[in-house]
């Protein structure tokens, strides 16, 4: 299996206990600032906290210090988000697989901004995707798989242009080599009819989010 980072966000976490499930015993944890939080309510400690900590309890960063956790501190002033000194550590560590934890819902600008720090070039060969346990998020250049359960709800969207050529499998209203348009609602609201659902395009940046049905775990 391949390693993979987990990075906390200080966003919204709606189901911690549907959030733990995703995380494994061997992952690298790394908490954006406020995002420490979710970690230690999931009775977890990162590996590495990052950012400006103005989130960051002083009991808290005490009771982090205590224990070994790595902590690198930026000052307010600067010109990247927590997140993204988060996304640039895991990527100087060589992940390859980044789950980005509660960094959904809430502010708007905020979970913009975080799709769209998915969109960058040093991320195009690295399987970063954005899940609070409910929904998961991510980009789509060529093809993919979404695994989840029949009436999950799937939308894809198109970013930044045209995605051409988008083809689907195991999904209720199929398509066929289709073109999807930003100003059209075509790809918005499909259903999952199997476990797994195929998605491919030939050319543009498709943004996947599945929804995951109210179920017993």
């Amino acid at each position: 299996m391949t390693e993979r980072a987990i990075i906390f966000v200080n966003g919204h976490l709606p189901d911690f206990e549907a959030a733990r499930c995703l995380i494994r015993p061997d992952d690298f944890l790394i908490a954006a600032d406020g995002g420490t939080c979710h970690a230690l309510a999931l009775g977890l400690l990162p590996s590495i906290v990052i950012g400006d900590l103005d989130s960051l309890t002083p009991d808290d960063r005490q009771r982090l210090e205590g224990s070994g956790v790595e902590i690198r501190q930026y000052p307010p002033d600067k010109n990247e988000t927590d997140l993204e000194l988060a996304l640039r550590t895991a990527l100087e560590a060589d992940y390859r697989s980044i789950l980005i934890l509660a960094a959904l819902g809430d502010r708007l600008d905020q979970t913009l901004g975080n799709l769209a720090l998915l969109t960058a070039p040093s991320l195009v060969e690295v399987d970063v995707r954005l899940d609070d346990g409910v929904e998961e998020a991510y980009f789509v250049r060529t093809q993919a798989d979404i695994q989840g359960c029949p009436g999950d709800t799937v939308s894809l969207l198109p970013w930044g242009g045209l995605s051409e050529g988008v083809t689907t499998e195991g999904l209720r209203w199929p398509l066929r080599s289709e073109t999807l348009r930003p100003d059209k609602t075509r790809g918005v609201s499909n259903e999952m009819l199997a476990e797994i659902a195929t998605i491919s395009l030939k050319s543009g940046l498709l943004l996947v989010i599945h929804r995951r049905q109210n179920r017993q775990s």
